[in-house]
């Protein structure tokens, strides 16, 4: 891939590094090449633009809605929603295009855009990589009744909270169930209440008042301390932790102990296995999920794949083996047959039902899978590019996995955007794994010097 797309669109600083400029040359160049692509079916072509409420969202949608339209392309502002619901709305509106204005967890001054095609799936890496080549060319343009057409509609997040509830198989009342949810002040702040409510969730909301300014800012999936204290406060049932655009989900049991995407993602499989509807027995985890998931899964039949670091891979995967359940550590949590990419809302609904389908609490339900403590070292100044090939490193490593046997395991792994490389090791009790953690980060000091 280019150095301008990541992982999840493109993403820095706004109006440093991600500007007005770039916003408007990135949707004309996007429109251009998708529909040289044969990505366009609709005449004129039609896109979907959403947003989380980053003050900086506001001039970048401008932006970007400027540049669609002087491509031809008739534009819908959705307001502000998880990007999980804009995914939702390009499939099920039949737009051409979706767009979403969001940084995910990153602080404030962050921005991001990121594109679905048709269908609601992201971009491949072929096509933003082309969009990145021609992003300097200059293009016709369409002039007079040509031009793309803007309207705005942001009842359609009334759609993807419909779509949210009716996504739920066996749906039961979760009328009884009290549940604080922590908004992190982002897209989902009126959607997941919405959601939850309908269901008959008690739902205590914090960090729901988004001011442009204070989104991810000491909340959500990233901060837990206060969702912690208010589950304890309000004798709740469980919390729910989003991030800024709400496509992660992480929660919190009534003691206030955190359950991690890996717990959640156990507790879901089990439900589907349960149901008869997961497929070929296999979920996709990543290289950074923890042992304890696949130990849990192996003792009940249910085989882990995984993939690289990142929820485009888990959902390659998912799709490469026709997979319908995946997911990250950190809450990303792909449901296939409901969704095209992570949706917290979408899992944390489901995670409630389960609940209520077991009679269950989230303690009970975590409780599948033990943690095994994990110790990660980012190691800086490396040259990581001999990580797996430096023979003394290599006989380190080789040496510490014979060393915690079947209970433990090591990862060495190279940062993707930076000159460092990432220890992970995982053992029965924390000193262990911090042992040998310490023990191979020196090792990678001294053999990989740059």
């Amino acid at each position: 891939m280019g150095q301008l797309f990541g992982t999840d669109g493109v993403r820095g600083k706004a109006n440093e590094a991600l500007t007005a400029e770039l916003a408007l040359s990135l949707s004309v160049t996007t429109a251009h090449v998708l529909d040289e692509a044969g990505q366009f079916v609709s005449d004129p072509p039609v896109a979907l633009v959403g947003r989380d409420p980053r003050a900086s969202g506001e001039f970048l949608e401008a932006a970007v809605v400027a540049g669609l339209a002087s491509a031809g392309v008739n534009v819908v502002r959705l307001g502000i929603l998880p990007t999980p619901g804009v995914a939702y709305l390009t499939e099920a509106c039949n737009a051409d295009l979706g767009v979403m204005l969001s940084a995910s967890h990153n602080p404030m001054p962050d921005n991001g855009i990121k594109f679905f095609a048709r269908g609601g799936n992201k971009l491949d890496d072929e096509l933003e990589d082309t969009i990145e080549s021609r992003l300097t060319e200059v293009w016709s343009r369409p002039t007079g009744p040509a031009v793309g057409r803007v309207r705005v509609d942001e009842s359609l997040i009334e759609n993807y909270v419909a779509h949210l509830v009716n996504s739920l198989d066996r749906p039961v009342s979760l009328e009884g169930l009290k549940v604080v949810v922590d908004c992190a002040n982002g897209g989902a702040y009126q959607a997941a209440p919405a959601a939850f409510e309908a269901q008959g969730a008690d739902v205590h909301r914090i960090h729901a008042e988004p001011d442009g300014i204070n989104i991810n800012e000491n909340c959500g999936s990233t901060h837990m301390e206060s969702l912690r204290a208010a589950v304890l406060e309000q004798h709740a049932d469980l919390g729910i932790a989003l991030d800024g655009d709400a496509d992660r989900c992480l929660a919190v049991d009534t003691f206030g102990r955190i359950v991690d995407g890996d717990q959640i993602l156990a507790i879901l499989a089990l439900a589907l296995r349960e149901q008869g509807r997961l497929k070929n027995d296999t979920i996709v985890a990543t290289v950074m999920s923890n042992l304890g998931l696949i130990n849990a899964m192996r003792s009940v039949g249910i085989a882990v794949k995984q993939a690289k670091v990142g929820d485009r891979y888990v959902l390659e995967a998912m799709k490469a083996g026709d997979f319908i359940l995946g997911g990250e550590q950190s809450g990303h949590i792909v449901m296939l047959e409901h969704a095209t990419t992570g949706d917290g809302v979408l899992t944390a609904l489901h995670l409630m039902n389960r609940m209520a389908t077991s009679g269950q609490s989230l303690a009970q339900l975590a409780s599948v899978m033990t943690r095994l403590p994990q110790v990660l070292i980012n190691v800086p100044g490396v040259d990581k590019s001999r990580a797996g090939t430096d023979p003394q490193l290599s006989a380190a490593v080789s040496e510490a996995q014979a060393e915690l046997g079947e209970s433990g395991r090591v990862l060495l792994r190279p940062s993707g955007t930076e000159s460092l490389v990432r220890v992970m090791v995982e053992a029965e009790t924390y000193d262990a794994a911090n042992g040998v953690a310490q023990r191979l980060a020196n090792v990678v000091r001294a053999s990989l010097a740059l």
